[in-house]
């Protein structure tokens, strides 16, 4: 009981600390100087419906995902997937940073070459499929242009990352789409 009211205040003290870091929140809670400029897409979601072999109902694998409008300066890419419904916000299942900005996509399944991941809300280096066991939930898919490759090494802490993923951004862009139970 000790231990999960620990984690409880851990997870509360980070979405107090993520939140006015601005990557959770209204988009306007980002630096003034990351405008919303970049269109993110996915050639496999539905009238914004994730397909179940997105999610842990399925495969589990993560989605494909465009972007494009990525500005002039732009050093690297970062990817985070957030549940926006999660009861304990943020729940992020993915973060991938250092994607080359010649790059407009991830595969399926894959991971650019070059590309890292931080920690997700779970404590693993990988994709969490989305898994709402009640209701739908929607869950954001935010890719940032960054003004610099991340120093940051693969396995970064989640808070880490975001930080810093915060402190580079130079533009933004955001897909929303629900998965269902």
């Amino acid at each position: 009981m000790l231990a999960r009211s620990a984690r409880l205040a851990c997870t509360i003290a980070l979405a107090i600390l993520l939140g006015g870091c601005g990557l959770v929140g209204a988009p306007q809670a980002l630096r003034q100087d990351a405008p919303q400029v970049i269109t993110v897409s996915s050639p496999v979601f539905t009238q914004g419906v994730i397909p179940s072999q997105y999610t842990c109902h399925g495969r589990g694998e993560s989605p494909p995902i465009y972007w494009s409008g990525v500005p002039q300066g732009t050093k690297s890419i970062a990817l985070v997937v957030d549940d926006s419904d999660a009861p304990i916000i943020p729940y992020v299942y993915w973060i991938v940073f250092d994607i080359s900005p010649t790059r407009s996509y991830i595969q399926a399944g894959k991971l650019p070459s070059g590309a890292r991941l931080a920690l997700n809300s779970k404590k693993q280096v990988n994709f969490e499929p989305p898994c709402p066991q009640t209701g739908n939930h929607k869950y954001r898919f935010t890719v940032y242009a960054l003004n610099s490759v991340l120093e940051e090494s693969n396995g970064a802490g989640l808070t880490d990352a975001w930080t810093a993923i915060a402190k580079h951004a130079i533009a933004r862009g955001r897909l929303t789409a629900t998965a269902r139970p």
